[in-house]
Order: C-alpha cells, then structure tokens, then sequence
C-alpha cells in the first residue's frame, strides 16, 4: 500500500505525474537504489523505470510503517530527463 497525505501528494503532481500512474509504477520491475544523499533521517530510495504510457518516471520514497503495515510513501516524482533514460537504458542494457 501506500501513505499519501496533502505534502507528499502536491510534491508529485507538482511535475505533472498523476498519483494512480505512481501506483501502478511500482507493480513492475524497476531500477531502484539507496539515496544515500537524502538518507539523512530516514533510509530514501529512488526508483527509475517505465510507465505504463511509455513514459520514463523518477520517483524518490521510503517505507513507512502505520499500524501492522509497511507502506510506500512516495516523496517526490517526476518524469526523467533525456540523459536519466539513456542511463537507464544502459544499466538495464548491463544487467540483462
């Protein structure tokens, strides 16, 4: 599942990604990484990958736990510039 409020909500339609598009992201195989960089509080990753429109998403987040549930709380998410998707293409070019 995943824990939306009113500041993570805004931080991704911010750059035009809709909230459903987020959720049914993260039911594929993606690219996904430790941001050590805004790990500072609280352990934050960052995944790459394929919408289902075809469209190259960045989506940061860490996992909450409310009650007996670990869920995805998505930070920020938007759509990857040209030089973020020739990389992806790569990495995933490497790891096949």
């Amino acid at each position: 599942g995943f824990d939306w409020d009113s500041g993570n909500y805004h931080h991704c339609q911010h750059h035009g990604v809709d909230i459903d598009e987020i959720e049914i992201f993260f039911n594929q195989e993606l690219l996904y990484f430790e941001d050590k960089r805004h790990s500072n509080k609280e352990k934050r990753w960052i995944a790459v990958g394929l919408t289902k429109k075809k469209k190259y998403l960045f989506v940061a987040y860490t996992f909450r736990e409310i009650g007996k549930e670990n869920l995805i709380r998505p930070i920020s998410a938007r759509y990857c510039h040209k030089k973020e998707q020739m990389i992806y293409e790569k990495i995933k070019e490497e790891l096949i």
